[in-house]
């Protein structure tokens, strides 16, 4: 059995309350409450709610982009987008969680500037990933691509952002897959 550290714990639970509930969403109150620690304590770690919000971005970005590195290569581009959207259905947990970085973007107006460009590499990473694939799957003939590889990759990154959103709606994880199917040539 895996034992956390208060920090690490305090990073799940910012985590997933930003997840559920926005940037605006949550206090160390609430965070206290469920790590079961004085708000002074999570002080001692993140001093600020900005130093919070910046490491559980950082760290939610890298596993995620891990996780898309960790597509094989090797396989063909419709294979390796249907992976991607399996991983970005993960996202939804029990059906009522938002990708971080979309639900952050969508408090864009109340985020200090460090945690905004987090946001803002998190999508570039993620567009700049999918742009090779779908430049990938149109050289293969299995992917449809409309217009440049940049513009398609930021509409599909975009459809998928919304798809969560759309999914946590209407209560059903469809709205993530059909996502990917969109782009696959017949």
């Amino acid at each position: 059995m895996e034992t956390s550290t208060v920090r690490e714990r305090l990073l799940e639970h910012a985590q997933t309350l930003m997840q559920l509930r926005g940037y605006n969403g949550f206090s160390y109150r609430d965070l206290s409450t469920l790590v079961g620690v004085k708000t002074s304590s999570i002080h001692y770690y993140f001093p600020t709610k900005e130093d919070l919000v910046l490491e559980a971005v950082n760290q939610y970005s890298a596993q995620v982009l891990h996780d898309i590195n960790g597509i094989d290569q090797t396989l063909p581009a419709a294979k390796k987008l249907e992976r991607y959207g399996k991983l970005f259905a993960k996202v939804l947990g029990e059906g009522d969680q938002i990708c971080l970085c979309g639900m952050l973007a969508a408090d864009i107006q109340s985020l200090p500037d460090a945690v905004r460009l987090a946001v803002q590499s998190f999508y570039r990473a993620n567009e700049g990933w999918l742009a090779r694939v779908l430049e990938e799957g149109a050289a293969q003939g299995t992917l449809l691509m409309p217009g440049e590889p940049q513009m398609a990759a930021r509409a599909l990154f975009s459809a998928y952002q919304g798809s969560v959103v759309a999914s946590r709606l209407f209560n059903t994880r469809t709205r993530v897959t059909e996502v990917t199917g969109w782009l696959k040539a017949k």
